[in-house]
């Protein structure tokens, strides 16, 4: 019984070890040697574009979440809030590459438990000359690996609607909107297989 102990007491101890120090290989924000997608260095904290990285959020102009790219000027007053989870974008870099993990440790998202909310408001001046407002809230996550995409659909394992594809890897599950103007209100779309983030995540 000893000996057993001390075996089962020897391989835990390896398995934390190693645990440990593969924890001390990943890179977080705090170092200061983290960079985005155009090479600089993430802080802490919102940047000039609204990007909270260490927090996972972004509160900003629909266009700076692009960093003001020209194609989105139309936009441009778009209110944009959006919040993600460890799986769409970590905030920290454990595969060495000084880039902000995305579905750490998946070869693509499918199947990785990523999920973003993007939540946009703004208004309009009708033709009447009234002015109106608006506002949209989506819930957006990454198929399961089980799932199947058929007419730009998404299908769970078993048969159920998942929700519409967007991005190739992903689904909306679900979408509210309100809007003064045209009298829309309330539930846009709601996934028949869940709107929840829970059943998607990989242990379940």
């Amino acid at each position: 019984m000893k000996k057993k102990s001390f075996i089962f007491t020897f391989f835990l101890a390896i398995f934390l070890s190693c645990g440990i120090v593969y924890a001390q290989q990943c890179v977080t924000i705090q170092d200061g040697t983290l960079l985005t997608s155009v090479n600089t260095v993430i802080e802490t904290g919102y940047d000039e574009w609204g990007y909270n990285y260490q927090a996972r959020i972004f509160n900003g102009m629909y266009c700076d979440s692009y960093r003001d790219a020209a194609w989105c000027q139309p936009y441009k007053d778009v209110v944009l809030e959006m919040k993600w989870n460890d799986a769409w974008l970590s905030n920290k870099d454990c595969d060495g590459d000084q880039l902000l993990d995305r579905h750490f440790g998946f070869t693509s998202y499918i199947g990785s438990g990523a999920w973003l909310t993007n939540h946009q408001k703004g208004t309009y001046t009708d033709t009447n000359g009234k002015k109106q407002r608006w506002n949209y809230f989506c819930k957006i996550v990454a198929a399961p690996a089980d799932a199947t995409l058929n007419s730009n659909v998404w299908y769970a394992a078993d048969g159920s609607e998942i929700g519409p594809a967007i991005w190739g890897e992903f689904v909306v599950i679900q979408e509210i909107s309100n809007d003064t103007g045209t009298g829309d209100h309330g539930v846009f779309y709601l996934s028949p297989y869940s709107a929840g983030f829970g059943r998607f995540s990989p242990q379940h």
